[in-house]
């Protein structure tokens, strides 16, 4: 298939769960398919477009567009939700016009909702949803503080909800990276036209050295400029560390990810057990160094795939529900599930003075994401939902 993929960044630097699913699904699907990559690039990343012949034919970048910051007053009014305008660029839409009109094309891919509005034909088009956004900004009301972050929230999210499910409905077809997501997505904005996909891992890649010095007892890795990501991390810093202090008071915990924001770093200047690296050039060292992983999340959606690198580094992993939503997981086996601080502290000590159980559990673990988590094995489930999506014209 020849195929025109909408995408709202260049893949490399290859860092957060989106971009990380992207790229491990276009380096196989480039090995049968002409990719054609329409996407922006950041001038401060020129890495991005000269490493795109890794995963596609030929590439179509474009500067982000110039979104001036909108007055409380008109977001307040506005029908599209405050995080995509950054997205809407009419030079991108037209280029995507422009090779429908004189290339052939078996398949359009919109890669992530953002790029909905840059389609020319959305009835010909797979939407590609790596998160259901609305489920994301319902999540963060849950958890507003004060009445101006709750009326702001639900304003943002009741524009969300609106927006995707238009998008949704307008699309040929979607694509979500779970079952759990699929459903949502069929029963909140009544479509059926959803199919599913797993999620993948290059277990190989993460696999352990024979050794690796220690760096903490307790990791977190991810994009800590996501909300999502800063979120997790404040909770447990204030509501579930401190019951593990009272039981291990020499606990360490490593906080791994780009952009930590100000209450996290001031956290870290006051504890010498909190180690806050920012921005690093590979995450498995801090994965191998860790006697256990942590993923503490409470808003989000889609899947982690932190939670299948952990596994494949050989690092258990304690995670929320929401965490390891849409993944699949055997809890008690191969992960430990825990919404209560308490009693995720719990788990977290069990797995640190457990030796035992911290073996068998990355055992199970690793066993699960080499036998069925391979990005081989994802790309032909996108293989399969493209075949049977529409035709691009």
């Amino acid at each position: 298939m020849r195929i025109l993929w909408l995408a709202p960044a260049f893949l490399h630097p290859n860092v957060g769960g989106g971009l990380i699913r992207t790229l491990g699904i276009l380096r196989r699907l480039s090995e049968r398919h002409e990719i054609h990559f329409v996407a922006f690039a950041d001038p401060t990343q020129p890495e991005g477009l000269a490493r795109a012949g890794e995963y596609s034919f030929r590439a179509y970048p474009f500067p982000y567009p110039v979104v001036g910051r909108r007055s409380n007053l008109a977001s307040l009014f506005s029908r599209v939700p405050e995080n995509i305008p950054t997205y809407q660029s009419p030079q991108l839409a037209q280029c995507a016009a422009t090779l429908l009109a004189g290339i052939h094309f078996d398949r359009v891919v919109v890669d992530f909702l953002f790029m909905a509005g840059s389609c020319p034909r959305p009835e010909r088009s797979v939407l590609f949803e790596h998160n259901v956004e609305t489920i994301i900004w319902r999540r963060r009301l849950q958890h507003a503080r004060g009445l101006t972050e709750k009326l702001h929230l639900r304003y943002q999210a009741n524009r969300m909800f609106a927006y995707e499910r238009a998008a949704c409905r307008a699309a040929g077809s979607v694509v979500a990276v779970s079952a759990h997501d699929a459903g949502l997505i069929r029963s909140m904005f009544g479509i059926e036209r959803v199919s599913h996909i797993p999620t993948g891992v290059d277990a190989e890649y993460f696999a352990p050295p024979a050794s690796t010095p220690h760096v903490a007892d307790l990791v977190f890795v991810g994009l800590m400029d996501w909300l999502a990501n800063a979120d997790a991390v404040l909770y447990f810093l204030d509501r579930i560390l401190p019951h593990i202090h009272r039981r291990r008071p020499e606990t360490t915990f490593a906080i791994v990810g780009r952009n930590p924001p100000p209450p996290i770093l001031d956290r870290a200047r006051r504890d010498s057990r909190l180690l806050v690296t920012g921005a690093v050039p590979e995450v498995r060292p801090y994965l191998w160094g860790a006697t256990a992983s942590v993923v503490p999340l409470r808003i989000g959606s889609g899947t982690r795939i932190k939670i299948y690198e952990a596994m494949a580094a050989g690092t258990p992993v304690v995670s929320t529900t929401i965490g390891a939503e849409g993944l699949e997981l055997n809890p008690g086996q191969d992960i430990s599930i825990a919404d209560d601080p308490a009693e995720f502290a719990a788990r977290s000590v069990e797995l640190l003075e457990d030796g035992e159980r911290r073996s068998r559990m990355a055992a199970a673990a690793c066993q699960l994401v080499t036998e069925r988590c391979s990005w081989e094995r994802v790309a032909r489930c996108v293989e399969q939902a493209l075949e049977s999506a529409p035709a691009a014209s």
